[in-house]
């Protein structure tokens, strides 16, 4: 039987759901819907067992992030494709394709977004099977979600005459004006554009490369010769700067004659809106969707997320508030579709806000920057069982460190010695160090910097297991 190989689209940078999601660290990666897992890593949970290893497209700027939430998992994907800049989705399905031609010539692919909520798997699953016989035909198979409300937020797709559980497409859709959407729900013809699909991997090339022929060439010379690192492939990143920027729809599924349509009714959701978050996330007795450390009083209605610390609301009524660990959002539940607004303005004004995140993901572990000012900052440090920093030293600050859980080993200069719990040393600027954690339990400590310039930038590194310049 052929095995369906997964391919995880992970290189969204998730701007509407700021502060919550920046580029640094988009919505994909985070823990919106559950305390235990990221939507990026429900995407792989709800996958049947009986599916080949993972195929994952991501950027180059989120390669640790996407690696280490693999990791948490014990998954071991057959490659993490990284994009220098991303290409819409076209581009970005056909470098997969590609790759898994070279393994797998006669593959199906499951293309699926790493953003999206699915409840009813079951029936996921179901769809899957239904679209699996399709795609066995040499069909190129979308997922249509029927609506459960007008949504001027979505896509959707018109299709009609269904023939073996697939029905036929008459034509794609941009997002409508409220009226339209009114009118598309009333029809029953209409259902959400879901950007899934699944497909022979070389069905899809031939369709792409008569439809979109620079597109398939670009890719195809661009991964032609991958530069592979670990888990990770790096393709020709000149080549692909070249290559036109389409999407799926646009590039294939509404040109193609082999196209064909599976309806989803499994309490989908894209999350890519807090106005999707309110209607997708379950209520509490007063109306409210509250996530984090809430204390509500005669308030209603209204969206309250706060992950990082206590927020505490008196009298509200129809707001949605997002509050982080350096920014704040509070709106009119019906004006925070007018996000975009904002984050022009952000830009405008060159806030960091807009796009950094404290969390930082590294090949090792991360750091969280809880304190920072123009002499110093303050970070909480995680290094992974077996794991290392780069043998480096900085030029403009100095580090102080001190150990809160498991043992650190440290490299100052030519001595080499442990700390343990409470136990400290202090790393002059200019001085030669490296950081490792050779136990088989996380490590954490606190890092205090102190200098003139506190800049990541501001490393020379010596010697790097990860092989960073």
């Amino acid at each position: 039987m052929r095995k369906i190989v997964p391919v995880v689209l992970a290189g969204g940078s998730g701007t509407r759901l700021w502060p919550l999601s920046r580029s640094s660290h988009p919505k994909q990666f985070i823990k919106i819907t559950s305390e235990n897992n990221s939507l990026f890593q429900n995407t792989f949970n709800r996958l049947p067992k009986k599916f080949s290893r993972p195929v994952v497209i991501c950027n180059e700027a989120h390669r640790f992030i996407a690696a280490e939430q693999l990791r948490e998992m014990d998954i071991e994907p057959e490659t993490i494709i990284l994009e220098s800049n991303g290409k819409n989705t076209a581009p970005a399905i056909a470098l997969a394709a590609f790759e898994i031609i070279n393994f797998n010539p006669d593959a199906i692919m499951l293309v699926l977004a790493s953003d999206h909520d699915i409840k009813n798997e079951k029936e996921f699953h179901q769809c899957l099977s239904r679209a699996k016989k399709g795609a066995e035909d040499n069909r190129l198979i979308t997922f249509g979600i029927k609506p459960s409300r007008p949504d001027t937020n979505y896509g959707y797709i018109k299709a009609n005459k269904c023939l073996d559980d697939i029905l036929q497409i008459d034509s794609f859709k941009e997002k409508p004006s409220a009226e339209i959407a009114a009118d598309y729900i009333s029809n029953g013809d209409y259902f959400w554009n879901s950007g899934m699909f699944m497909f022979k991997a070389k069905v899809f090339l031939e369709e792409l490369r008569k439809f979109e022929p620079e597109i398939f060439e670009c890719c195809r010379k661009a991964i032609s010769n991958p530069n592979r690192d670990q888990n990770f492939t790096r393709f020709d990143y000149y080549v692909f700067d070249k290559c036109p920027e389409k999407s799926i729809d646009v590039g294939v599924m509404e040109r193609t004659n082999n196209g064909g349509m599976v309806v989803l009714d499994a309490q989908w959701s894209d999350l890519g809106t807090w106005e999707s978050i309110w209607h997708t996330t379950s209520k509490n007795k007063s109306g409210n969707v509250e996530y984090g450390d809430i204390v509500s009083i005669n308030s209603k209605n209204s969206l309250i997320y706060s992950p990082f610390q206590l927020t505490s609301v008196i009298g509200i009524e129809n707001l949605t508030i997002v509050n982080t660990q350096d920014a704040l959002l509070i709106s009119k539940t019906d004006e925070v579709k007018n996000i975009n607004q904002l984050l022009v303005q952000l830009k405008t004004l060159n806030k960091k806000e807009l796009t950094d995140n404290n969390l930082v993901y590294r090949p090792w572990g991360y750091f969280n920057s809880i304190s920072c000012n123009d002499n110093y900052q303050i970070k909480v440090i995680s290094l992974n069982p077996g794991a290392e920093i780069s043998l480096q030293k900085h030029e403009h600050r100095s580090e102080h460190w001190v150990v809160t859980s498991g043992i650190a080993t440290v490299t100052l200069a030519d001595k080499v010695f442990d700390l343990r719990i409470n136990e400290s040393t202090f790393i002059p600027a200019g001085e030669i160090h490296r950081l490792s954690n050779n136990q088989t339990i996380e490590l954490k400590l606190i890092e205090i910097q102190t200098g003139d310039y506190l800049g990541e930038d501001d490393i020379i590194r010596f010697d790097d297991l990860y092989k960073r310049s």
